[in-house]
């Protein structure tokens, strides 16, 4: 189940480079919209808090057992995204290219996560 959790970090992480090197061209793929000079900056912003959320959730290299705080975590963060995400492809105002693949990966991500867990004992 360690995989899962890796997974989810990565995407976090990954998520966060492109946000950080190129907000605009995120905001193209998910949102089919342009940011301004501020949604850049606040872009740019929010990439680097996901980039510090993803290495905070990376398993440790000896942990036998995931932390249960960091699985929580990323249960949160990928439920919370899928719902987001999902209303904004509903609305249909904001929607890129990639929008739905995204709304995809993290309802996939959410159910493995919420699996690791309960396995966990999660509370």
């Amino acid at each position: 189940m360690r995989w899962i959790v890796v997974v989810a970090a990565v995407e976090a992480a990954a998520t966060s480079l492109v946000v950080i090197l190129s907000p605009s061209l995120f905001g193209w793929l998910i949102l089919g919209a342009q940011l301004s000079e501020a949604g850049q900056a606040l872009g740019r912003l929010t990439g680097i808090v996901l980039l510090a959320f993803g290495l905070a959730c990376w398993p440790a290299p000896a942990a036998a057992i995931q932390s249960t705080s960091a699985v929580r975590a990323l249960l949160i963060y990928n439920l919370l995204a899928t719902i987001y995400l999902l209303y904004l492809g509903v609305g249909g105002k904001l929607v890129g290219m990639l929008l739905w693949p995204a709304v995809a990966l993290h309802a996939i991500l959410t159910i493995l996560v919420a699996r690791v867990w309960r396995l966990a004992g999660g509370k």
